[in-house]
């Protein structure tokens, strides 16, 4: 099978095909060439999606990334990054292995079909070149023979005529040999040029047009193997990416079975357990005895009598809230006493730790440092011994610090821990806030206590005794505006607040809430425009109202 010899008189189409070959393979690399973008459109996007879903730095976002749920999804979107650079790299091998070679084989295979095509064309030209002076040789033989039979019958017509001189029949008998020598030589020329003729065209036939259609032939069969083998690349380039793209949906895989709903349960009680024990009991208070009744401990008369009791510690100046139990913006105190008893001991106990690990690497270089000098001592040659005893003092003095603050720490950590009640007592109902009082409620000793921010405050005795007097650091904040209501909350249990901030209820009583359990424990609610607090979000039931904004709104009751 050779288009030399099958296809010799298909010159026209034959280059009509080759052309229709190469705009085939162009159009297959403009079909790569645009894969490629949306492969690296595609990875961009995804890249762009993990990044959106990123938790940002030093963020409560990034806080919550330490259930194993959402540490799973952040798995996920790391997994989604890694996913998105293998198509980045099906996009580049693409390009590299495909596009670019395919595109200089192109440009190869234009340069060789030109060529291939000009030398048909040369042949072909020069085939009919010689045809043309075949044709030449042709017409003049044949007007020289014409010419000679006319010139024989002139002869022959004045060689018959009597009245014609002989001169005359001796010149026409001269012109017709003449003419018929020139006859013969045009005969002679038109058969060698036939002959040569011949030959070119079977050359041109057998030989030239063979060789030449062979060489297109083959120049068509390479672009048809080199477009198989492209797709055959095309293919690859995707299996190749596909182990690694198994490992990123296998990573995926193994991050959502890490899911551990009892840990992240645990880990949720870890976070916010402030350490309170529930309420206890409620006292019974004997309204038929005669004698004159004692103010019982849940009453709510020590803090909403007459009026005329003194301000306790912690009570609001010019009906404002003492300005330091507001929610520090800032760092909070050293000791974590802002925090509930569970969540300061953590905070407490972390601090400890991180400070032991500082002590142990000061200790290390102190260690370090000390054989240096010691090998200073031995080989002075080495380096000057007394030169490192600067140091070994600022570390010694270093490594004292630290031991003195894990000593304070150490300190509130065991305060903390001594107030934290067991778990087998039976507390009385209080304010959520752990009270070490007599069972007798009357002659207490002295009592701690927490306020909503978790810091102690004295004996009860000396809070009924101070008064904090009105002063200007008060009337800063006399000027702020009140908070909007929030909602509307009904006591579930009498709660007298006792400690700075807090807020004394009665059971069943309606107040406004203003401001939600931030997770320590504790709601701000309001009473009127002059009175508000903090009480145990567990003895409240909250109604909240995202509408409710006037703070001068009458309580509606509320439907239990």
């Amino acid at each position: 099978m050779s288009w030399g010899t099958e296809l010799w008189d298909q010159f026209d189409n034959l280059e009509k095909h080759t052309q229709w070959g190469i705009d085939v393979l162009e159009k297959y690399i403009k079909f790569v060439k645009e894969r490629t973008e949306i492969e690296l459109s595609y990875a961009k996007q995804l890249r762009n999606l993990s990044k959106k879903y990123q938790p940002k730095k030093n963020s409560k976002e990034e806080e919550e990334y330490r259930y194993t749920s959402t540490r799973a999804f952040l798995a996920t979107l790391n997994e989604m990054n890694d996913y998105a650079g293998q198509h980045e790299v099906i996009s580049e091998n693409m390009t590299s292995l495909i596009t670019a070679e395919l595109t200089r084989y192109v440009q190869e295979l234009k340069q060789e079909r030109k060529s291939h095509f000009h030398d048909g064309r040369k042949a072909q030209q020069h085939i009919e070149t010689c045809w043309k002076q075949l044709e030449a040789s042709k017409r003049r033989f044949e007007r020289d023979c014409k010419e000679a039979d006319r010139a024989q019958q002139y002869f022959e017509k004045m060689d018959a005529d009597i009245n014609v001189t002989k001169a005359d029949v001796e010149k026409a008998r001269q012109q017709a040999q003449l003419r018929h020598q020139m006859a013969e030589d045009s005969k002679a020329e038109y058969s060698s040029t036939l002959q040569k003729f011949n030959s070119e065209q079977h050359e041109h036939y057998y030989t030239h047009i063979p060789n030449i259609f062979q060489k297109i032939q083959e120049m068509e069969e390479r672009r048809i193997v080199r477009i198989g083998e492209s797709m055959k690349t095309f293919a690859d380039v995707d299996r190749q990416v596909i182990p690694i793209i198994g490992k990123c949906l296998d990573e995926i895989t193994k991050a959502a079975e890490s899911v551990d709903h009892k840990n992240d349960s645990q880990m949720v009680i870890e976070a916010f357990k402030s350490g309170f024990e529930p309420p206890g009991d409620v006292d019974f208070e004997d309204f038929t005895q005669p004698m004159k009744r004692t103010v019982s401990e849940t009453s709510l008369s020590n803090s909403r009598g007459d009026g005329k009791s003194e301000p306790k510690f912690g009570s609001k100046s010019k009906g404002k809230l003492w300005p330091f139990i507001k929610k520090n913006k800032g760092a909070g105190p050293e000791d974590f006493s802002n925090l509930p008893p569970e969540q300061r001991r953590k905070k407490l106990q972390q601090k400890v730790d991180e400070l032991n690990r500082d002590i142990q690497k000061e200790m290390d270089s102190r260690d370090a440092l000390t054989k240096m000098k010691d090998v200073y001592i031995k080989n002075p040659q080495m380096g000057d011994a007394a030169s490192v005893d600067h140091r070994l003092a600022e570390l010694g003095q270093n490594i004292e610090k630290l031991r003195l603050e894990v000593q304070k720490f150490e300190g509130w950590l065991a305060e903390v821990e001594g107030r934290l009640p067991a778990r087998t007592e039976q507390p009385r109902r209080q304010s959520g806030v752990y009270e070490a009082q007599n069972p007798s409620g009357v002659n207490s000793c002295a009592q701690d206590r927490e306020s909503p921010d978790g810091s102690y405050t004295e004996e009860q005795s000396q809070e009924t005794e101070m008064k904090i007097p009105a002063t200007d650091f008060d009337d800063e904040f006399d000027d702020e505006e009140p908070l909007p209501t929030i909602g509307t909350c009904k006591a579930l249990y009498t709660f007298e607040g006792q400690n700075e901030g807090t807020i004394s209820v009665a059971e069943g009583e309606l107040l406004y809430v203003i401001e939600e359990d931030k997770g320590d424990g504790w709601t701000r609610i309001r009473r009127n425009e002059d009175e508000e607090g903090y009480v145990p979000t567990s003895y409240v039931e909250v109604y909240l109202d995202k509408n409710a904004k006037d703070v001068h709104k009458p309580l509606q009751k509320i439907s239990e």
